[in-house]
């Protein structure tokens, strides 16, 4: 009988049952001595996978009844099968086994008293990598991102980015259906370990004992590593099944020579020597984790193209566009999400009250009630006076989803941010928006872009049109005159003299687009704000407050500071680096949506607009008008000339943001690049 699936056999046929540390108990099988049969190295592996050839069992209720009276086919170490109990010897007396999920534990008979803890083993010397008491504790799994990648470590451990992919649930799923615990098991499942020594914690998937010793067990999804034909555990787990088996190792007292890693893909368990050398290469991974830890730099990236492919924090990373600036001859990048994948949630009736109903927001007005997915969701909008409810917010927040406030007549009120942690990626952004080249080359870079795609318009929409060009002519050399001095403006002050200038010459132009026999009431006279004093610039003060809110989400969802800008001053309520990342996108997400709106008659200047003296505000119809026409432009896709890729306009924001950061983070002129063909 195998005595790792039956138990072990001893003289007398009794087991004895030992409590080994505060909080844990565990199965101590005694006896066993010559009667072992052990079982080494490729051999384990071979029989293992001879065995095991079914899936994981699926609940408790099957495993009973598969058990019930019979041997399965199913290798229990590999699959992390529950096992029947083992018979008894003739004589043996019956052991009342314990229902307690937390712990180790068994009851043992009257005979049988128990033993003192045993010391830890010598062999056990976490002191090399200490942790400094007031240093936090590394998960173990952040090793295995480190041993990956160094950036992704830094992202997910410094800045506290972390993206789950269908990778990551995938993986998430398979620990959810070996994990769940059977009561006959002789096997301890999710056990929780920690050791200050070594400045570590984790979860080990499974703990087990094999030929008289603990085993700690790792599940994986993938394949495992093939080297001239032999099997062998990837560098990033194997570090990982050690730290398991020297943290359970010292949380036991005893000695946990062996880990084991089954790859579910190809059906193979690896064994794991948990020997000096494996030791001290955990020693050297702990060391590396904690330099990076002090440093606010982040780590260059991946010089392997496909680790970077695989990983889940590639849209974070942009590892692609990194190399696309540092070689002309680059792909185009493909790693980051071309098309949104939530979506805007608009309140805009004056009674709507959100609640949360577990993971789904629930909008109730006057008329119904609806129900919304919040993973459905990458913000809230309240327009006028609706209300949230603290459980609501409590929902957005753990999900990412940023809720943001606007008066009835678009201004943008405030939000509340989502993005916790993140210091590092904040100190990089002041230590970088405060040296005044960076400022002055960003502005530039900017202010370039903006008044081009503004005359880029002009030139389009008067192109074959002799009279609205030659109208608009002495504004748009005005607009080239610009063009040309941006670059040599020694100041931020100039620049903004000189974006003023360009405005000031492309709004004049403005009404001259609209085609005839256009509403007088949707003409424009000039550009007006705070309040608006015409329809047009009505819809121009709501487009860009929805352009402010996507912008400030955008900025929250990277993890920068808002209100640490590069060109716009601290002036008002306002955020500066939002108002900096609106310049690039009011042409093409407010400006030219509206007056195309207008010039095919979609306004109706009475039932669209509340006009009272002196100001225009949208009406309640006028206002879903708006915000149907903003998101639809949103879902539109452009091609962004500098990484070449197709993106949704809402995709797009996102990426000028995160490539903005990269300018400060040795990544020099990606930022702004976007162009209006």
């Amino acid at each position: 009988m195998d005595p790792d699936r039956a138990g072990v056999e001893g003289d007398g046929g009794e087991e004895e049952l030992e409590l080994v540390l505060e909080g844990w108990r565990e199965w101590e099988e005694l006896g066993a001595g010559e009667g072992d049969a052990r079982r080494e190295g490729e051999d384990v592996v071979e029989e293992a996978e001879a065995r095991d050839r079914r899936p994981p069992p699926k609940s408790h209720a099957a495993r009973r009844t598969k058990y019930k009276g019979q041997r399965t086919e199913s290798d229990e170490v590999e699959s992390a099968s529950t096992q029947p109990a083992a018979p008894r010897a003739q004589g043996e007396k019956p052991v009342a086994k314990s229902h307690n999920t937390d712990s180790f534990e068994t009851q043992a008979s009257d005979a049988t008293p128990p033993r003192a803890p045993p010391s830890a083993p010598a062999s056990i010397d976490p002191s090399d990598a200490l942790t400094p008491a007031d240093e936090p504790s590394l998960r173990i799994m952040a090793l295995h991102a480190l041993m990956y990648c160094e950036r992704l470590f830094y992202l997910e451990e410094v800045e506290e980015i972390r993206v789950a992919d269908a990778a990551v649930y995938a993986g998430r799923r398979l620990h959810e259906e070996v994990a769940p615990l059977d009561d006959e098991a002789t096997e301890r499942r999710s056990v929780e370990v920690s050791s200050a020594a070594w400045g570590l914690y984790g979860k080990i998937d499974a703990v087990r004992r094999r030929d008289g010793a603990w085993v700690a067990y790792e599940h994986k999804r993938g394949r495992c590593r093939r080297e001239d034909k032999r099997r062998e555990a990837w560098p990033t787990d194997r570090v990982q099944a050690v730290a398991y088996a020297v943290l359970l190792e010292e949380e036991l007292g005893q000695p946990v020579p062996q880990a084991r890693i089954r790859y579910h893909a190809d059906n193979v368990t690896v064994l794991v020597e948990v020997d000096d050398a494996a030791r001290e290469e955990l020693r050297q991974v702990v060391r590396r984790a904690r330099e990076l830890r002090k440093t606010t730099d982040r780590p260059p990236i991946h010089e392997n193209e496909n680790v970077c492919r695989r990983c889940s924090l590639n849209v974070v990373c942009l590892p692609e566009e990194e190399r696309l600036a540092e070689s002309s001859d680059q792909e185009p990048p493909t790693l980051f999400p071309s098309d949104r994948q939530r979506q805007a949630l608009h309140i805009v009736s004056p009674k709507a009250y959100i609640t949360r109903s577990q993971d789904t927001l629930v909008v109730t007005t006057e008329d119904n009630k609806q129900k919304v997915p919040i993973r459905q969701i990458d913000a809230v909008l309240i327009h006028g006076h609706g209300q949230i409810t603290a459980q609501a917010l409590h929902a957005c927040a753990q999900h990412g989803v940023l809720v943001a406030w606007l008066t009835a007549g678009g201004k943008f009120v405030g939000a509340a941010p989502v993005s916790v942690g993140r210091v590092q990626q904040r100190l990089r952004q002041y230590a970088g928006l405060t040296n005044p080249e960076t400022c002055l080359r960003l502005a530039r870079q900017l202010v370039l872009a903006k008044v081009t795609g503004q005359l880029r318009y002009l030139l389009r929409t008067t192109r074959g049109d002799a009279d609205n060009r030659g109208a608009c002519q002495a504004e748009i050399n005005r607009m080239r005159e610009v063009l040309r001095r941006v670059p040599e403006a020694p100041s931020p002050d100039v620049l903004r003299g000189l974006e003023g200038m360009g405005a000031k010459a492309y709004f004049a132009c403005l009404p001259r687009l609209l085609r005839p026999g256009t509403p007088p009431e949707m003409i424009p006279h000039g550009r007006s704000k705070r309040p608006p004093r015409d329809r047009f610039n009505c819809l121009l003060s709501f487009g860009y407050a929805l352009l402010e809110s996507l912008a400030m989400r955008s900025i929250v969802a990277v993890g920068l500071e808002p209100a640490i800008g590069f060109f716009h001053r601290p002036r008002s309520a306002a955020h500066p680096l939002v108002l900096d990342v609106m310049e690039l996108f009011r042409t093409p997400l407010v400006e030219m949506p509206i007056l195309g709106s207008v010039n095919r008659g979609q306004w109706d200047a009475h039932d669209d607009f509340d006009v009272r003296p002196g100001h225009v505000w949208l009406s309640d119809a006028g206002r879903k008008k708006a915000i149907t026409l903003f998101e639809s432009r949103l879902a539109e896709s452009y091609q962004h000339p500098y990484t070449g890729q197709s993106l949704a306009y809402a995709r797009m924001v996102e990426l000028e943001v995160r490539l903005l950061e990269k300018e400060w983070t040795g990544c020099e002129g990606v930022f702004a690049q976007m162009r209006l063909r």
